[in-house]
């Protein structure tokens, strides 16, 4: 990713109302780096104003189901970092549950339909309507509406969910430097979330170390340490060590 497309991210998660849809295909150019996001924006456009003519006709839940049915997932998903990278599951039509309901959200809301996201035990799932009033849940990975209970998720949780799966997709693999750097990549944007967990800087640090930048990394490691010094001394000297250890390594 640029440091003018990262800047853009940053702007983008902190405007309010937040763009959910464009954050996320902003993320996606750290693993895509030659990726056009205006034209990836533009697929979103098409398939709302493809679905036009059927959601007229037929303004409710079943004639999205019956428009985005072509989108889905599998558990084979899991283990594909394209199913957690909007411009590739808008490419291939299948992704993970959070990145199906961005979707979903995206094309909803532009032919105006209020459409948000909430919280269904391990999925995430769209709400058409208001939650408060009347509305249907609908669980686009199993693509049907979905009757259990839901809460309510902000912008900010569905980007740190989104890039959380994106880090714990690349704890899962073999421990090569691609992994580590996409790792890297998924807690330094969830860090510039507001409201992100203050733990990240310490991951931050530990991989920064891993990947050789001995430097950043002690630094990082010293940030959070002061963080939690107050609340966890121990792990606040703990980490300061691992600080010494790394700058160590540069003599």
């Amino acid at each position: 990713m640029s440091a003018d497309s990262r800047a853009r991210f940053a702007e983008v998660v902190r405007a309010e109302p937040v763009d959910v849809g464009l954050a996320a295909l902003l993320l996606a150019v750290e693993a895509q780096p030659s990726l056009d996001v205006d034209q990836a924006l533009a697929l979103l456009e098409d398939r709302a104003t493809d679905l036009g003519p059927l959601v007229l006709a037929h303004p409710d839940v079943e004639a999205l189901l019956r428009g985005l049915a072509g989108f889905h997932g599998s558990e084979e998903d899991f283990a594909d970092l394209r199913s957690s990278l909007l411009p590739e599951v808008l490419r291939r039509r299948r992704g993970l549950p959070i990145l199906l309901a961005i979707v979903w959200v995206e094309v909803a809301t532009r032919l105006g339909i209020p459409a948000s996201y909430a919280a269904a035990p391990g999925r995430v799932v769209v709400v058409i309507g208001d939650l408060e009033d009347r509305h249907t849940i609908v669980d686009p990975f199993a693509g049907a509406v979905h009757t259990g209970p839901v809460q309510p998720m902000t912008a900010y949780d569905v980007l740190l969910r989104l890039l959380t799966n994106i880090r714990a997709w690349s704890v899962r693999q073999p421990r090569t430097l691609e992994a580590a750097h996409t790792r890297l990549w998924a807690t330094e944007l969830s860090l510039l979330v507001p409201a992100h967990p203050v733990e990240l800087r310490r991951e931050r640090g530990e991989l920064l170390v891993r990947l050789g930048r001995f430097l950043e990394g002690a630094e990082e490691l010293e940030t959070y340490a002061q963080i939690v010094e107050d609340e966890d001394p121990a792990v606040a000297e703990l980490c300061r060590r691992e600080a010494r250890q790394s700058r160590a390594r540069l003599n």
